[in-house]
């Protein structure tokens, strides 16, 4: 027996199991990685995701501003995955923010119609790559009225999403919900904390000031995030076994 051999094979086996798996992220500005992290007060939730996985994990984040399921696709960005997607990884799809700008042909999608058939693109793509897909619908945006309750503005869009998971069988992380549930518990004030809420000479990244209700500050990722975190552990989803102890 050649036991050189058997040493060799016994020092490179644990590095053969710890192969990498990549989560691939498609969506919009609220998913999104931002420049300038050092200074920058905005971040995508997707932005603070590799700090709650292992090693074996690698975010790729693909989410971009201002992009549809529409233009994330004619822009050739969903191209752009599949050239590189492959068995065992992951691909987290959130969109439905600016798929509803009805005044840009370029990104508006009808969501019972083009949004729907959309997301059934991904989910169809990704599983033909071997991979798996996981579908979430919208955060919402901070929207309280007078009377101190959070009004939706995301209209039918989340429902297609939902719709489009039960009948293709996906898991769904059901972010329109979870958010809901955070503002709320955070109240008309404290939900500020959440966003991007700035008086003039507060912060120097925005030294006029900011007011931004839709776009996530560092703990309001951070939160989105947990809940991404704790869903896919409820759920007992395969990725559960790569989150940080």
């Amino acid at each position: 027996m050649n036991f050189k051999f058997l040493i060799l094979l016994f020092l490179i086996m644990p590095f053969c199991s710890a192969q990498e798996v990549t989560i691939y992220c498609i969506g919009d500005s609220t998913m999104a990685d931002k420049e300038n992290p050092e200074e920058n007060p905005e971040y995508g939730w997707a932005q603070v995701l590799p700090g709650f996985f292992n090693e074996t994990i690698k975010i790729d984040n693909r989410a971009a501003n201002g992009r549809s399921s529409k233009s994330f696709i004619s822009e050739g960005r969903w191209e752009s995955v599949l050239q590189t997607l492959t068995t065992e990884d992951f691909v987290f799809i959130q969109f439905g923010h600016n798929d509803q700008k009805f005044k840009d042909s370029t990104r508006y999608t009808n969501p019972h119609t083009t949004y729907r058939h959309n997301l059934i693109r991904f989910v169809i793509d990704t599983r033909e790559k071997g991979a798996t897909p996981i579908l979430f619908s919208s955060i919402v945006r901070r929207n309280f009225n007078e009377y101190g309750s959070l009004i939706d503005t995301h209209g039918e869009y989340p429902l297609a999403v939902r719709m489009v998971a039960k009948e293709m069988e996906v898991p769904l992380i059901d972010l329109q919900y979870l958010t809901e549930v955070l503002e709320i518990s955070q109240g008309v004030e404290g939900s500020k904390d959440l966003h991007l809420h700035f008086n003039p000479g507060q912060n120097t990244y925005y030294p006029k000031g900011k007011k931004d209700d839709t776009h996530l500050s560092k703990k309001g990722a951070l939160l989105v995030a947990s809940m991404v975190i704790l869903e896919i552990t409820v759920q007992k989803l395969v990725l559960s076994k790569y989150i940080k102890l």
